[in-house]
């Protein structure tokens, strides 16, 4: 209990400090705020505010290690007869009905966007985001799907579901920026996600399904005792045999 009492104190801690700092750099600009200014507005020490972040980068990218593991999580808590484009399509759209943060697409996130595009060293650090955000994504499809260490598909699959989030994201956030009422901005992206969506629907198809490979439980779409692959994985295994 004392251990639980300790760890949670901190938590507590880092995240006042995080709140308190993003508040000081959206009013003032990142680059015009020192962790300093930070330490004493959170009334800790510099030391202390270093314990908890890095980096000044780290504060106001406080969610980044959650960030980088989204569209990796969607994929592993699919649900059954899920694919991976629909797993990500479903935690999209969950998001963007709530107006959550996870996409960038919540109350604010005009600022954020501002804040890093004024700042060369946030872009560096978004860029490193969405990169590992990329690498993350690619791995947990290749676990999921047994891949081979030299098929390239996961990572290409990866590549295609990250460039769909990104110019989604960065769509909302420049519309945003131009003043548009968010409600309106969520309507056309709406439209925009399920052309876009659709599109990799068509092009990545049936790949990642979760399968329920139960013996009782016949796979979705298939009759009692087929096998778990998609039809195109069932032809090629037969022409595999002759």
């Amino acid at each position: 209990m004392e251990e639980g009492l300790r760890e949670r104190k901190k938590r507590e801690t880092r995240q006042r400090i995080a709140d308190i700092a993003m508040g000081l750099f959206l009013q003032r600009g990142f680059d015009n705020v020192t962790v300093a200014e930070v330490a004493r507005a959170a009334d800790v020490s510099v030391n202390t505010v270093f314990n908890y972040f890095r980096t000044k980068e780290d504060m106001f990218l406080d969610r980044s290690e959650e960030t980088e593991d989204l569209l990796a999580r969607a994929v592993r808590e699919r649900r059954a007869g899920e694919t991976a484009v629909e797993a990500v399509r479903r935690d999209f759209f969950e998001a963007l009905d709530a107006g959550d943060w996870r996409y960038g697409m919540s109350e604010g996130a005009d600022l954020f966007a501002q804040r890093v595009r004024e700042s060369p060293a946030l872009q560096s650090r978004v860029r490193m985001l969405d990169v590992h955000r990329e690498e993350r994504l690619a791995r947990t499809l290749a676990d999921e799907t047994d891949a081979d260490p030299d098929d390239l598909t996961p990572w290409l699959v990866s590549a295609q579901i990250c460039a769909v989030v990104r110019a989604l994201t960065r769509h909302f956030a420049m519309r945003q920026m131009a003043g548009e009422d968010a409600t309106l901005i969520r309507a056309d992206i709406r439209e925009n996600a399920e052309r876009a969506f659709e599109l990799l629907e068509r092009g990545v198809g049936d790949y990642c399904t979760r399968w329920d490979r139960s013996p009782s439980t016949p796979v979705s779409g298939s009759p009692a005792g087929s096998p778990p692959f998609p039809s195109s994985t069932r032809a090629d295994l037969a022409g595999s045999d002759q």
